[in-house]
This record gives C-alpha cells, structure tokens and sequence, in this order.
C-alpha cells in the first residue's frame, strides 16, 4: 500500500556521499577491489582513553536519561574547551550538546527559520546544507565562491545576497568539501557585513582541529564581542577525536535561541546517548596527543597525493588548508576522457577503475570531484595510480 508522503520530504535530494558510498560497498560485497575515496570520517579508531571512559560510565551506572541539553559536566568542558582554544567565554547555559553536529545545525534552522525565510549558502557547500534549511521551510541561497578565490565568497557577494528576508549565513571554515580556511581578515570583513544587516552567523567549525602547515583556525566569533554575540557555533567531536559514530555535537550561542533547541531536543531526541556523552568528557578533559599524531598523518597524506593528483592530465586543485579532502576541478579530464559532464566520468571511474569519488554536482560545483584522503597512504596512492591510468587511457582511445 502507497501512502502519500508530507510535502516537506518530496523535494529532498538524498546525500551524494552516502549514494556512492553504498554502490562502492555494494561492488565490494560483490567481489571487487573497490578503493572508497568518498569517506567522511577518520580511519583512526577513536582514543582508547575515550573508550575507557564510556565503558567505565556504563559499569557505574550511567545508562539512564540526561537533561536534554547534556550533561552539566560536558557542558562545563565544553566551555571550558572554547575558553583554552579560542578565548571565548560562554555559559553553560548557552550551550547545547547534540546527537552531533548535524543533529546542531537541524535543531538550529527548526527553531530559527520560518516560512520562506532564507539562508545564504557559499558555494561549494556540504550536502545537507540546503537540505536542512528547506525541511524547515526556508530557502536556500547560494553564492558561488569562485575558484579563482579558493572558493570563499567575498563580503560584496555576501551583501549582493541579502534581502530583508534573510534571516542567516553559513560559514564553514576548513570547508568540506574544499579543505579551505578563511584568513582572519577575510571572516572580519564577513562579519561587519552580517553586522551591518543584523544577519545570523552559523559557524560550522566541525574541521576545526585539522588545519595544517603554518594555517590556523580563527572562529568569526573570536573577532568581536559583536560577531560573537551574532554568532552560533556548531562544532563536535567527530573529525577532532575519530568519534563519528559516537554522535556528539554542540551548539553554541545567544541563550534564547539554545533554549528553544534544548526545547525542541526534549520532544525529539530526549537527550544524546549517555555513555557517548561520557566519553566525550574524557576526550575533552584528557590527553591530546592522539590528535596531533592524526593531524601530522593526514598532512603526509595530502603532501604525497596532491603532488600525484595535479599531474593527472585535466586535473587542477587548489591545495587544502584543512579537513580531509581534495575538491580538483576535473572538467578538462572529463571532456577529454570522452564523457559529457563529471557525473558520468565519475560513475564510469567507479564501475570501470574501481574507484570511488563523490561528483561536486552534490556539492553545488558540477565540475569538480571531492576526494577523501582519510585512507591509508597505500591505498590513496593506488587510487590516484588508478584514475590517472583510466584518464590516460580513455584519452587514448578518443584521439
């Protein structure tokens, strides 16, 4: 029996990521040497002292519900945390921990957003932006950070964007999918802008921890006390500590708007998982030294396979600052390679070379591909062998 669906789920685009994911699986369950370049998540297991302190929790007791906010002692670390790393000081009254970050910035545009209300999405942009934003009847509003520009929006495209019906603007600094930091310089100018037409900050500093080289992570809210007042972090404990699939995030900001999530939360979600909640006390409060051993692997890996990449012929790649990815434009490759778009030279890459990468059409820029270098060295430096190899010889076999 078909039932009919709420109209609030018709126009969803299911993520990109998880689509291609799921046929790399699929291929693999089947037998085939698939190298998966489409993940999102460290291939470091979380620290053992995390995971220590989780079990511990449950063996005393800690299985029962928490306030729907989290546990005050989080809360206290993770204020604490702002405090050490970025000199912002927040109460624990505003902030919120959630079901990770994603479950932040959904709980956020719910309160936040009412019909037709929009919010400014840079391009390229991660895949449940625009997704977020319309389950909560608001409009999507891109602006295209060109590449020229390492794909960041300038404040005259930012104000060229504005109406009086828009209510926030996203900054996600490093980028997924674009590995990119804004300077200090360029997110003060964003922010007098956003100051000026009293619009919402959403921070989304998820990669703040993977930053590399001489690069250094500033919050727009470190800027000002008047950013910081118009300013909403999210953040989590995902990429910084190898904890995906924990699900812890948080929320932090003006008071009235965590109130009304905390809200929200008690009717959806109760409260994040409790033992989940103590472990991120430990990941917090304890050692950092697993962090910096993650961070100088990755910055390996992008030294040795960003030199492989832009050698591939049509490849071109503005090389990251932070998180784990590289978003080449492949364009060129594709048209030369014989096909039509970079869809198709993707879903050929995967079927043909046993590769798989997500198509920037996911992200909002057709033309180029995202690819995660959370693998192993051996297995990134295969997998650029490979689709150097399937461009060659597609090359040959047009000409």
């Amino acid at each position: 029996m078909d039932f009919e669906l709420a109209n609030r789920v018709k126009a969803l685009t299911p993520s990109t990521t998880l689509a291609i994911t799921a046929k790399a699986k699929e291929l693999k369950a089947q037998g085939f040497d698939v190298i998966g370049l489409g993940a999102g998540e460290p291939d470091f297991n979380t620290p053992q002292h995390i995971i220590e302190a989780a079990a511990a929790s449950m063996n005393e007791g800690h299985t029962k519900y928490t306030p729907a906010a989290g546990l005050p002692l989080l809360k206290k670390e993770i204020a604490k945390k702002l405090e050490n790393d970025q000199g912002l000081h927040f109460d624990p009254s505003e902030i919120i921990v959630t079901n990770g970050a994603k479950h932040a910035l959904y709980t956020l545009f719910q309160v936040l957003l009412n019909e037709g209300d929009e919010v400014i999405i840079p391009i390229p942009y991660w895949v449940s932006y625009p997704e977020q934003v319309k389950l909560a009847g608001g409009v999507p509003v891109y602006t295209e950070g060109l590449e020229e520009n390492e794909f960041k929006i300038t404040p005259e495209q930012l104000e060229a964007s504005i109406t009086e019906k828009t209510k926030a603007v996203i900054i996600n600094s490093p980028s997924n999918p674009t590995g990119v930091l804004y300077s200090e310089e360029e997110l003060k100018k964003l922010g007098e802008v956003c100051l000026k037409h009293k619009v919402l900050i959403v921070s989304d500093e998820i990669y703040e921890k993977l930053v590399y080289g001489d690069h250094k992570h500033i919050s727009i809210a470190q800027i000002s006390p008047e950013l910081k007042e118009q300013t909403i972090i999210i953040n989590g404990v995902s990429k910084s500590h190898s904890m995906t699939g924990w699900r812890i995030g948080y929320a932090a900001g003006n008071q009235s708007i965590i109130k009304a999530m905390t809200n929200l939360a008690s009717h959806s979600t109760s409260n994040p998982t409790t033992p989940a909640q103590y472990g991120t006390i430990a990941a917090y409060a304890g050692p950092q030294d697993k962090l910096a051993e993650m961070n100088a692997a990755f910055e390996q890996r992008l030294n040795i396979i960003y030199e492989q990449l832009v050698s591939i012929p049509g490849f071109t790649c503005i090389k990251p600052q932070g998180a784990f990815y590289l978003f080449p434009n492949v364009a060129e490759a594709a048209a030369s390679a014989g096909y039509q778009n970079v869809d198709e030279f993707v879903a050929a890459l995967l079927e043909e070379a046993m590769v798989a990468v997500i198509p920037g059409s996911g992200f909002g820029s057709p033309n180029n591909i995202r690819i995660s270098y959370a693998s192993s060295l051996d297995s990134l430096e295969q997998a650029v062998s490979r689709i150097k190899n399937f461009v060659l010889s597609k090359i040959e076999q047009t000409n």
